[in-house]
């Protein structure tokens, strides 16, 4: 049985680039370096944010997602069925390629896989995080030109997703995140939204967290039961800590969002310290891990650094008065 420090520390997935890779990759899309440097490069990147975590504290890391330009885009480049037809705004002057379902949907080769190995081998910590976006979301955000509904095609990108969380469950991986930040976004379409997650974590016998943020989570309460997860990962900070409430009675983990991510203010630790005491009036500690609202990418790096270590420095101080209770260490839950 694997044991974790009482309110363990992570992540929720995406880390902000070092400058001189983002360098690197501009300069592979303009044709001037190859496959072999943006590899080599791309390993780099990851281990130097696999450090920027340890250093810190971070409990459980992750590889920062150096090798994901967009959360679908991505795994919708490895999944058969899928075409780019070009650009698409999002918001602002920010654009990304979204994707079409143009034909079946089929499982490939592995997707992140060799991304788990080589974080598995270059994190000194013994518990390391996987995430994976979530078919509704990748259903959500893309053109369906060949299913009959939405419905059709979430179910069938649950079958892949499922398949990629067994791979990696085959290959020694203890925590792999499912990302719906859709989730909640069309609420006629939440029942069988959360029945196509859990098609995706059927069989699956690992730590599964599910990250869903931005969202009005009375909607989400009462599937709280019916997801069949370990953890609700949770944005708070950046909605000053309101509807602490709705973990009321959660029978699962929490992953408390304590990290304002758009924010480049950097929280002081007793903000932190201040703002666990409170979900714990609400859920006991051993149910409580601790991570910012949603991935770091859009910071610049030394404040994404000086943030996590703020966030670490909080939980020394409730760890310490835990200690007194005898609450130091929890064990690493599997998927209930």
């Amino acid at each position: 049985m694997i044991s974790l420090p009482i309110l363990p520390t992570t992540v929720i997935g995406s880390y902000p680039r070092p400058k001189w890779f983002r360098e690197i990759i501009k300069g592979y899309k303009n044709g001037r370096y190859g496959e072999e440097l943006l590899k080599e490069a791309s390993d780099d990147a990851v281990v130097s944010v696999i450090s920027d975590q340890e250093e810190v504290g971070i409990d459980i890391p992750s590889d920062g997602e150096m090798r994901r330009d967009e959360m679908v885009e991505y795994f919708a480049e490895r999944i058969e069925g899928f075409r780019f037809y070009g650009p698409v705004r999002v918001w602002g002057n920010n654009f990304f390629r979204k994707p079409a379902v143009v034909s079946k949907i089929t499982y490939i080769r592995p997707i992140v896989v060799d991304e788990y190995l080589f974080l598995r081998r270059h994190s000194s910590r013994p518990v390391v995080k996987v995430t994976i976006t979530g078919p509704y979301t990748i259903a959500d955000w893309s053109f369906n030109e060949y299913y009959n509904s939405k419905e059709e095609l979430a179910f069938e990108l649950a079958k892949v997703i499922g398949t990629e969380i067994k791979k990696l469950e085959e290959v020694g991986s203890l925590f792999v995140q499912v990302d719906e930040p859709a989730l909640t976004t069309h609420p006629k379409e939440m029942d069988w939204a959360v029945q196509a997650i859990n098609k995706a974590v059927e069989g699956v016998n690992i730590k599964v967290g599910l990250h869903v943020c931005y969202s009005n989570y009375s909607l989400l309460k009462p599937y709280f039961d019916e997801l069949r997860v370990t953890q609700f990962a949770l944005e708070f900070a950046n909605r000053g800590f309101r509807d602490l409430e709705v973990v009321k009675g959660l029978s699962k983990e929490l992953g408390f969002g304590v990290i304002d991510v758009h924010s480049r203010v950097v929280e002081e630790p007793e903000y932190v310290a201040k703002a666990l005491f409170k979900i714990m009036e609400y859920l006991s500690p051993e149910y409580i891990y601790v991570n910012p609202d949603c991935g770091l990418k859009l910071l610049p790096r030394s404040i994404a650094k000086a943030k996590l270590r703020a966030m670490v420095e909080g939980v020394m101080i409730v760890r310490r008065e835990l200690a007194k209770k005898g609450l130091t260490e929890i064990p690493l839950r599997n998927k209930v």
